[in-house]
């Protein structure tokens, strides 16, 4: 019998889980969760787990039966990883929660090759990561474990789940691609699509260069069929390339507001679209300069462009024009052709999908690279818009091989656990060891199958250093989500997260002598990326915050001058080190709430498959914490917004930055519902992306409601690159 299907009329666990869900004299009945976990490991896990007589046995069946790497594990003396074992067995790891071990075991434990048994615990798994990611140096692999068995670190799932597999996939979280406007570059890309695809990691890609419908080809009039059909076509790759069957493919399509097709490309989502153009797996997002949101202001006309005539007047293609800059010119130039559109009739049209299905996406592209400190253009971000980084176009000839090779993006991450963070005896080595762990993915990936790709990964070593926990680190600390304590403490936090990946991208460029490509050409070379740090000396502002950082040295000004000439004259290795990606799975894992954002309810339900419903209680949940835990549909989603601007000022790339809406909204939350239906409109979503981008927000993620009948719509589940 599989572990999947034990049979569950033997078990207690569910049941006591269950009870999570039943109050008691009033109460939570949190005790029973304990009990719950108590019972899953006795009856589930202790009966299923093959036993060995010792470690050395463990380790030569592990090899014999092929589920662990012998190379990785032969790299170490066995009397080291004896060593590594006890210093993890001391540590003493439980479990605080159900949900966080039934996780574990049902989506990340190794297990037999008939699902029957358990292979590892998660002692296992983290001694597997700590090997893996250290490839042989003794003592940073038990650097490695010493934060992930105290859970500061956790890698992202592709990565925890696969590293020191002898059977794995890949470790890399997402991938980024760009098409021109040509038919062997739109071929190359779906390959492309197809080959990511398969390797595990979600794909984003932007269409924007592409000529729209009905444009003329080659002189030819209305020739061209637009971006529509070439949706559909990545879309079916994606269903077509599902890691075996294990996980469906996902992919994000980017296009510009700018884009003559943009009206088409919004109907793709519509509940009611004629199926030859309706896509539903493939996500969508679009990239908005400056001038959108001018022209909305305005309540003016927008003039959207063709590509490929910007294209043959730039000299460049279409993404690469800064239509904020050029817009009056390009308006104003008779060989652009051009159509009209209203811009709030777009705004509003925007607003009117995502109340319907949670897209599109939206990257403030000019806030992005006015914040990118990277010589080169971002165009476009990842399935879950938290990756940002600096993209080239390749030139691709009839052979389907490049004239000239560009580069894109592949990103590798991993999370802070902000509460346990707080409590390492050594921040700046923390997030050391962390960014060397992520630097060796990058370092070991072998992503050759597309060339751009693979280019932009040897030339960036970019990763990405996140977050999660901040709701509950609040809620422990008695701090009221959005307050000016809880402020002070994420502008601190993340400051101190982006000091020291920068000291110590700065220690490996020293070490290995090495920078990221075009390193002398960047804001940190020239120095103009650390004068905010050194204008305002960055420290705790309340007194709570002040007492939080008293045992860790807070970097100050002097602190960022020192670390601006280090850089200065030895560079860093990695172009890119800080993203916030969203937690999936994993964050249960860590018994941590997800990302940065509020919990959903004091008590979350969670749908498991053929399990039924399973109930996780927000960490730390007592009565004294209590009152500070809101949930998020109840919450003014300008609160979420003003902690995500706190932190994006430290961050290099991006935040998946979710909004969190009711269908009927509560009484008063917002000003200007005053005297107007308190039902959600898309007056309410236009308002609210405003604000993010007043606030220098670089993207919205996901727009989630929460429905009258108690039911969540446009939820999702982005497993491909979340954490």
């Amino acid at each position: 019998m599989a572990l999947d299907e034990l049979n569950q009329d033997t078990l207690t666990y569910f049941d006591l889980n269950n009870e999570l869900n039943i109050p008691k004299d009033g109460m939570i009945q949190i005790g029973k969760d304990k009990e719950a976990l108590a019972a899953f490991l006795r009856e589930n896990v202790q009966p299923n787990t093959l036993d060995f007589d010792n470690l050395q046995a463990r380790f030569d069946y592990l090899k014999a039966e092929g589920y662990v790497d012998a190379q990785m594990v032969d790299q170490y003396r066995f009397a080291f990883i004896e060593k590594l074992y006890q210093f993890l067995e001391d540590a003493d790891f439980h479990f605080k929660s159900f949900m966080a071990a039934y996780k574990f075991y049902a989506q990340y434990a190794l297990k037999t090759n008939d699902k029957r048994f358990y292979v590892e615990n998660y002692i296992d798994r983290v001694a597997m990561n700590a090997l893996f990611f250290a490839h042989g140096d003794e003592q940073l692999a038990l650097d490695l474990a010493d934060e992930m068995v105290h859970q500061r670190y956790q890698p992202a799932t592709p990565s925890f789940l696969n590293a020191g597999r002898a059977r794995r996939g890949e470790l890399v979280s997402c991938f980024v691609l760009q098409a021109t406007d040509d038919m062997n570059s739109i071929g190359r890309t779906i390959n492309s699509a197809l080959q990511l695809s398969k390797k595990g990691g979600g794909v984003g890609i932007n269409l924007s260069n592409l000529r729209e419908a009905g444009a003329a080809i080659k002189g030819v009039a209305n020739a061209a069929s637009g971006v529509v059909p070439v949706m559909k076509l990545l879309e079916d790759s994606f269903t077509y390339s599902n890691q075996m069957g294990q996980r469906q493919g996902a992919g994000v399509v980017y296009l510009s507001v700018f884009h003559p097709d943009i009206m088409q490309f919004l109907a793709t989502k519509k509940e009611n679209a004629d199926e030859k153009i309706r896509v539903k797996t493939l996500s969508l997002g679009l990239t908005v300069p400056d001038k959108f949101y001018e022209l909305v202001q305005q309540d003016a006309t927008m003039y959207l462009f063709s590509p490929y005539d910007v294209e043959r007047e730039y000299g460049q293609p279409f993404n690469y024009v800064d239509i904020t800059a050029e817009y009056d010119r390009m308006m104003a130039n008779p060989a652009i052709h051009k159509t009209m559109l209203r811009a709030r009739d777009l705004e509003n049209e925007i607003s009117k999908l995502q109340q319907e299905s949670g897209y599109p996406y939206v990257i403030n592209i000019d806030t992005v690279n006015r914040a990118n400190p990277v010589a080169g253009k971002v165009i476009s971000s990842n399935l879950c818009s938290e990756i940002l980084q600096v993209q080239t176009p390749s030139k691709i000839n009839d052979e389907q091989t490049y004239d000239q090779m560009g580069h894109d993006i592949s990103c590798n991450l991993g999370s802070t656990n902000i509460v346990n963070m707080m409590e390492t005896p050594n921040f700046e080595k923390s997030v050391e060891t962390m960014l060397r762990a992520l630097s060796y993915v990058s370092d070991s990936s072998n992503l050759n199958v597309v060339p751009t790709v693979q280019a932009g990964n040897q030339a960036l070593h970019a990763v990405g250093l996140g977050a999660m926990g901040l709701a509950a680190f609040f809620a422990k600390n008695q701090m009221h989500y959005g307050d000016t304590e809880a402020l002070d403490f994420t502008n601190i936090y993340f400051m101190m997260l982006n000091y020291y990946t920068l000291k110590a991208s700065n220690k490996l460029a020293r070490e290995r002598k090495t920078t990221f490509t075009n390193f002398e050409d960047s804001a940190y070379a020239d120095g103009s990326y650390f004068q905010p740090y050194l204008d305002e000396n960055i420290q705790p502002q309340t007194s709570k915050v002040q007492q939080i950082f008293a045992k860790h040295h807070v970097p100050d000004a002097h602190d960022w001058a020192e670390l601006k000439q280090s850089i200065q004259k030895d560079g860093l290795y990695n172009a890119y080190r800080l993203a916030i990606a969203p937690t999936g799975s994993i964050s249960y894992v860590n018994d941590s709430t997800a990302s940065l954002h509020p919990i959903i309810n004091k008590v979350e339900e969670r749908q498991e498959k053929t399990i039924g419903k399973i109930y996780y209680p927000a960490p730390y949940l007592q009565n004294d914490t209590l009152a500070y835990y809101d949930s998020a549909y109840d919450m003014d989603m300008r609160k979420v917004i003003d902690v995500y601007a706190t932190a994006q000022k430290h961050i290099d790339q991006g935040m998946a930055l979710t909004l969190f809406m009711r269908s009927t909204l509560p009484e008063g939350l917002y000003e200007w519902k005053q005297g107007r239906t308190n039902k959600m409109t898309t007056r309410d979503l236009n308002i609210l992306r405003m604000y993010a981008y007043h606030k220098n927000i670089k993207s919205v993620y996901y727009v989630r409601t929460y429905t009258d009948d108690d039911g969540e719509l446009s939820v999702n589940e982005c497993e491909a690159c979340s954490i």
